[in-house]
């Protein structure tokens, strides 16, 4: 069942990137592209420019409270002709409607997993591959790398722009009192678990012998009352912020994922800045992504013991089994990711 899944899965996505291309192209290329005719000219944009920037968690998430030093710091430094206008809890959408509303123009700018973007240009999820790093640091200069920073081209066809790379911690799972701990990489067989729209970690889940489905982060909660997911997976300033806890009863560290989020903005828009409003732009987003590391990192540590207090059981299974059973992930993504990237991946210490 697992294998069939694994065909199924390389199938969508090379279906889904497919459609997308050509439903999307068309217009996103009449956005981007300076020679237009007449009938694809932009519109120009006009100051004060007001910015519509969404994401699906609280504003208390490090994510949250990142997005608020990048606006005051833009709105300082261009004396309001740019104003940041910001909505969390999924006000303006889910994580995949958020970017679908960059490449249509609907949303101006977006912070998300950098796997829910893979679904446009797949090797910007590389980051999410199982047990790919031993701690943040050495995630940092992964995603800082030149390599990844080429990579984020791969969405400007598709109106996205990436100015940062925000950070969400390492992905465990979370568990109800009625499915009791994960304990060891055999308690994940049969698990109904809840995941992003990211195929990486839903194959991920599946190697583990788990039932991943994914499903809108703002619900999430109200499904795991109500016992449409016995568990979930997610990273532990998530699982604090959102309090998650008050409908899970066991977190299993298993840091199976790490979760690098683009912080992204239209292409259309970016491309029609005068440059020193994209510098201010790009050093505010420089700055957010800093601010959002340094919570994270501090943050993990700290929410387990508060996680604790509120009655959560924190549990450490031996994660090698856990290693071994997901080492098939590279090979099922290997196809879609060309050679140099592969030997980067792979040589990466």
């Amino acid at each position: 069942m697992k294998r069939i899944f694994t065909g199924f899965l390389i199938l969508a996505l090379v279906l889904t990137t497919a459609c997308r291309e050509k439903e999307s192209t068309p217009k996103i290329d009449a956005q981007v592209n300076t020679t237009e005719t007449e009938e694809q000219k932009l519109t120009p944009i006009q100051f004060p420019l007001n910015i519509k920037v969404g994401y699906s968690t609280g504003s208390d998430d490090p994510r949250g409270v990142a997005l608020q030093l990048f606006k005051e710091k833009v709105e300082k430094e261009t004396k309001g002709d740019i104003t940041i206008e910001i909505h969390s809890n999924g006000e303006l959408g889910s994580d995949g409607e958020l970017i679908a509303g960059l490449i249509d123009g609907s949303v101006d700018m977006t912070v998300s997993s950098a796997g829910n973007y893979a679904l446009y240009a797949t090797r910007i999820g590389v980051s999410a591959l199982p047990f790919l790093f031993a701690d943040f640091e050495s995630a940092w200069r992964f995603i800082d790398s030149e390599t990844i920073q080429n990579i984020n081209k791969d969405l400007e066809e598709y109106n996205i722009h990436v100015l940062a790379y925000f950070d969400n911690g390492f992905r465990c799972v979370t568990t109800s009192e009625e499915i009791g701990a994960v304990m060891s990489a055999d308690d994940m067989e049969g698990l109904n678990i809840r995941t992003p729209d990211n195929q990486i970690v839903m194959e991920t889940m599946s190697e583990l012998g788990a039932r991943p489905k994914s499903y809108p982060f703002a619900s999430l909660k109200d499904a795991l009352k109500d016992g449409t997911f016995d568990a979930q997976e997610n990273p532990i300033p998530v699982i604090y912020n959102n309090k998650l806890y008050e409908v899970q009863k066991y977190l299993s560290v298993t840091n199976h994922s790490y979760d690098a989020m683009p912080l992204a903005i239209r292409e259309d828009i970016w491309q029609q800045l005068p440059e020193n409003y994209q510098q201010i732009i790009k050093d505010a987003a420089t700055q957010a992504q800093q601010k959002n590391r340094e919570i994270v990192k501090k943050g993990t540590d700290e929410y387990v013991e508060l996680l604790e207090k509120e009655g959560m059981k924190i549990v450490y299974p031996d994660l090698e089994p856990f290693k071994e059973k997901t080492m098939g992930v590279m090979n099922v993504f290997s196809g879609l990711y060309d050679d140099e990237l592969i030997r980067f991946v792979r040589n990466y210490k």
